[in-house]
């Protein structure tokens, strides 16, 4: 096995220092992005990405490029990477753009209206209570409503929704803005490519009871998911996580209200919304 290289004149930014290690070991070998793909029956552009600092990978990937270049500290290198919280925003943003392409998405929320569904009173009034504000709320606001274009357009993803029934009774404060909310829910629900399910509170405590996830199929038959909770989130690309968090989903989904019973709550709590006062 190769030692490992001394540090010095090497960055100390993780992320750099990741990739400074990756295009050091690939020289070393002798061998071209296309012949690393090969050899480890990857797309070499996933390589070429990593190497350039624009992505991490995941971690099957790396634990694979360990065994080409036999090394076994580069998923040490990887994981400081991913720890480093200079990364989240880019973490996030790799979602999104894996979020773009997808082909279908699950989501599970127990707290909010997913932002793929929010009203943009509702984005408004969340995202002022995790402290934003002036043009970087407008600009989030705009961003989370932009991204709802990708489920109006031809060959839009499949999105399934379930979300917890305490989200259904956390109205904004202005109620003819949470009406708007809740018959915005309504008429998503009932889209060919949008499916909306709640899991009643009387279904007590369960896999997910405190988990937001998002899982994504990608073009290429994948799939990963992003976990988040109220300050912070995480892209998680390894199979077997993935899976893990599948097999919750689908129990989730085995205990919520079908379809139509859930569209049926949804017009019922808005029913149940008390009328405006007569003006005088």
């Amino acid at each position: 096995m190769p030692p490992r290289r001394a540090i010095t004149g090497r960055s100390q930014e993780p992320r750099a220092r990741f990739a400074e290690e990756l295009r050091a070991l690939r020289r070393e070998s002798g061998l071209s992005l296309r012949e690393v793909g090969q050899a480890i029956t990857y797309d070499f552009t996933h390589v070429a990405r990593m190497e350039t600092g624009e992505s991490l990978g995941g971690p099957e990937l790396v634990q694979a490029l360990d065994t080409l270049y036999n090394t076994n500290y580069l998923i040490i290198l990887w994981e400081i990477a991913q720890k480093d919280p200079s990364q989240f925003k880019l973490r996030y943003r790799r979602y999104m753009e894996m979020e773009n392409e997808a082909t279908s998405i699950q989501i599970h929320s127990p707290c909010v209206i997913p932002g793929l569904l929010q009203s943009a009173d509702y984005a408004n009034e969340l995202l002022r209570a995790g402290g934003l504000v002036g043009n970087e709320l407008v600009r989030q606001v705009e961003a989370r409503i932009g991204r709802q274009e990708k489920l109006r357009v031809g060959g839009a993803p499949q999105l399934r929704a379930i979300i917890s029934e305490a989200v259904l009774r956390s109205p904004l404060q202005d109620r003819r803005e949470w009406a708007n909310q809740l018959r915005q829910l309504a008429g998503a629900s009932q889209s060919e490519n949008i499916a909306v399910q709640v899991v009643p509170l009387t279904v007590g405590i369960h896999g997910l009871t405190n988990t937001y996830v998002n899982l994504i199929r990608l073009p290429e038959g994948r799939s990963v998911a992003w976990v988040e909770s109220g300050y912070s989130g995480e892209l998680v690309e390894e199979t077997a996580w993935v899976e893990k968090l599948q097999l919750s989903y689908d129990r989730v989904r085995d205990h919520a209200l079908s379809l139509s019973d859930s569209h049926q709550l949804i017009t019922k709590l808005l029913e149940d919304l008390p009328c405006d006062p007569v003006s005088t």
